[in-house]
């Protein structure tokens, strides 16, 4: 793993995809659904963007027809066009990807997560499912997805839908709901570390820093050791009964993070925020190595695990990092990034109907998320000017 002070450069853009200020949505959604095969596809495309972009409050698919049509026959043809028309999701999340790279881009793969609330249970993949963060449990749809950070702005690039096993073992359920042969039960760890591996099979990166929050994950080991071993660097809020090792100690019986956070030491760091302010957070921290494995008795690399302290030293979310030779503030201004993509999914879910889709089938929903996608990144991304990406040294002072 590459541990030094990596000059991250996650993309190399196609110019052609450099933002422009007079690139219309008419010229976004010609590139970004250019691989749809049928004029009529592209037609209806371009107008369920349109609808999202320009209608305000719900977005209901006959809401977006009255956008720009009165026509009744409209409705229906959007509704055909999202739930039944075979196109492909991923080739229109890689457009929309190489049009985002055209932008000044930070260098952090940021996961995020989408809870969608669902009446009844028809919807596919809906299932009850606690939210720690909300303290509540919800009958709902669960999909994680993959943002780009370009600058204070991030954007989602890619998804992927939470099915439980009771929708991956139900023929029927299958069946009405057109779920793909290929698709089977996945754990949130492997569903992270599946869009890791999309997001680097469609990019030229060269090493940024998976963001994700696994504080609910019991198996969030799998996903450490999986990031590990495909060398990615990674700062990962993980769950306060994860066992770790004091590092530099001989044979120490394993301990939970939250308890080792007693035992650390604190220090105060200057965190970089966006738009060029900065915060002063009390950090406790502690280098820690995790358990060996199956096929391993002894411990793996040091990581370091911090957590940010109030005043009277009572511990928050617990980070885990592999970038043990970077700055506090450093890592710091990274986990302090995820806040950024909760408040995109947010504003997806406020105003560009990420909670709107009315079909009930696997293929629609990709295709709604692809679309809410497109009209989000177009929204906040129009006319920025393209710029070299960041590299880690020039984000902290």
């Amino acid at each position: 793993m590459d541990t030094g002070r990596p000059d991250i450069s996650p993309f190399s853009p196609d110019t052609a995809y450099a933002a422009q200020p007079e690139f219309s949505l008419e010229d976004f959604s010609r590139t970004i659904f250019k691989s749809l095969r049928r004029a009529d596809q592209r037609k209806w495309a371009h107008a369920y963007l349109k609808g999202l972009v320009a209608t305000p409050g719900k977005k209901s698919v006959r809401r977006l027809a009255t956008t720009f049509s009165r026509d009744p026959s409209v409705v229906q043809s959007l509704r055909q066009f999202v739930s039944l028309s075979p196109w492909d999701f991923d080739e229109v999340m890689e457009e929309l990807t190489r049009w985002v790279a055209g932008h000044r881009l930070e260098p952090v793969w940021s996961i995020g997560r989408a809870v969608l609330p669902k009446r009844g249970d028809r919807s596919v993949g809906v299932h009850r499912y606690f939210d720690l963060h909300s303290g509540r449990r919800l009958n709902c749809q669960l999909g994680l997805g993959s943002f780009l950070c370009a600058g204070s702005i991030q954007v989602p690039v890619d998804w992927c839908l939470h099915l439980s096993t009771s929708w991956t073992q139900d023929p029927e359920r299958r069946r009405d709901a057109r779920i793909p042969d290929s698709e089977q039960y996945r754990p949130l760890w492997a569903h992270t570390l599946r869009l890791v591996d999309r997001l680097s099979a469609r990019t030229d990166s060269r090493s940024p820093v998976v963001l994700v929050d696994m504080s609910d994950e019991p198996d969030v080991g799998h996903l450490l050791h999986g990031l590990a071993k495909r060398r990615r660097d990674f700062v990962v809020a993980v769950p306060p009964h994860l066992a770790v090792l004091p590092a530099g100690e001989n044979a120490p019986a394993p301990v939970s993070a939250r308890a080792l956070t007693h035992a650390q030491s604190t220090e105060t760091a200057v965190v970089p925020l966006p738009g060029g302010q900065r915060r002063e957070t009390l950090v406790q921290t502690s280098l820690v190595q995790l358990p060996g494995g199956h096929q391993s008795r002894s411990p793996g690399p040091p990581y370091r695990l911090f957590a940010a302290a109030d005043p009277a030293r009572c511990p928050s979310t617990l980070w885990l990092t592999s970038l043990t030779h970077h700055t506090l503030a450093e890592v710091c201004s990274i986990a302090a990034l995820h806040t950024g993509t909760t408040a995109a999914i947010g504003a997806m879910e406020r105003d560009f109907g990420l909670l709107d889709f009315e079909g009930r089938s696997f293929p629609g929903w990709y295709h709604h998320m692809a679309l809410v996608s497109a009209a989000y990144t177009f929204r906040n991304l129009h006319g920025l000017a393209a710029a070299p990406p960041h590299t880690m040294a020039q984000r902290v002072p």
